[in-house]
């Protein structure tokens, strides 16, 4: 009898929760005004330190679970890390600034000031460079992917990660009208992503050689997550609690973002699933592949957008509904991948 696969119970809802926060968020923000406004204030570095703590909290346990020593074994599915290298850092960043000006700067021209547009833009871009790390291992478990080497395209991903996000950033934003400073990238790479990733793995290699792996992953992990999930929480509502005003006068505003990122995640999804399985690649191989390009890396997407543009700016915006249509969209790519395994 086939196993029965299940997301968690927080996983599964991710969307009514991100939509409770939204709410929340609002109504702090009606209620307490400009007294918040002390919070997007406090940095160090053009690192905001509230954000900076809560997105720590999220982005660790995820680190804890990248294992470098995997990628011994790269040589055994290169086709494959190939195409998730190829797709994740030299056509998706591009579709997703390409459908970010169709939707922002031409098709909704009459409903948006060129300054909010580029703001869309700019959040879309930064979601877009940053491929998934954390929830691609559910999406492969969820489609019955190669368990090895989803970790070890993860373990790739994350080093090209360290390389590619700053310049490929700085590029695409340069078809919005902003002036992205280098530096301010640079630190949010170092934050978000080197300091939590270096912390991550010297857990990793820790525990495993005092505890072992298997305490690691059933011991260890799983009292991280409600970490990760009470930052997530706490972020999302800090998030709306300075957005509450723009939200209420244009409310359609989630939805216009929404559109051009669903159309986005669907696109890399086909280009990678049709040309893995072109070029004769597993099933098992196939799925995580075209699972990791079409999910992102919104924990990292949002602290920058907030770094680079603040707390209540159209690209933190952006970003979050990254947040709020991943889980139902990548569902339904789970769906499509068991109903068409070969």
């Amino acid at each position: 009898m086939a196993e029965t696969k299940k997301m968690d119970f927080f996983e599964r809802h991710l969307t009514v929760w991100v939509l409770i926060c939204i709410a929340a968020g609002i109504g702090i923000g009606s209620v307490a005004g400009e007294e918040i406004q002390f919070v997007a204030d406090i940095e160090l570095y053009y690192v905001n330190i509230p954000v900076a703590v809560l997105i720590w909290m999220m982005i660790y346990p995820m680190m804890v679970q990248v294992d470098f020593s995997s990628l011994k074994n790269i040589g055994k599915n290169a086709g494959g890390v190939t195409l998730t290298v190829v797709v994740n850092w030299l056509v998706k960043p591009f579709t997703m600034a390409f459908f970010a000006w169709l939707f922002f700067d031409n098709i909704y021209a009459a409903w948006l000031n060129p300054e909010r547009a580029d703001e869309f833009i700019a959040g879309a871009v930064i979601l877009g460079a940053a491929p998934c790390t954390a929830m691609v291992f559910v999406w492969s478990y969820l489609s019955s992917g190669d368990a090895n080497y989803t970790l070890v395209q993860v373990s790739v991903n994350d080093i090209i990660l360290l390389f590619a996000f700053v310049p490929l950033v700085t590029l695409l934003l340069g078809i919005t009208d902003f002036e992205i400073p280098y530096g301010v990238l640079i630190t949010s790479v170092v934050t978000f992503v080197l300091i939590p990733l270096v912390a991550g793995y010297i857990t990793n290699r820790t525990i495993i050689k005092n505890k072992g792996e298997k305490w690691l992953k059933e011991r260890f992990l799983p009292k991280l997550k409600p970490l990760s999930i009470t930052a997530l929480l706490l972020t999302l509502i800090l998030l709306f609690a300075f957005q509450g005003d723009q939200i209420l006068q244009h409310p359609l505003e989630i939805v216009m973002i929404a559109i051009p990122l669903i159309i986005q995640t669907y696109v890399i999804f086909g280009i990678t699933w049709f040309t893995g399985k072109y070029f004769k690649f597993p099933y098992r191989i196939c799925a995580p592949s075209a699972m990791i390009g079409a999910s992102n890396f919104f924990e990292l997407a949002v602290a920058v957008s907030i770094a680079l543009f603040g707390l209540n700016s159209g690209a933190s915006l952006a970003t979050v509904v990254g947040v709020l249509i991943e889980v139902p969209i990548m569902l339904s790519l789970v769906r499509y991948a068991n109903k068409n395994k070969y």
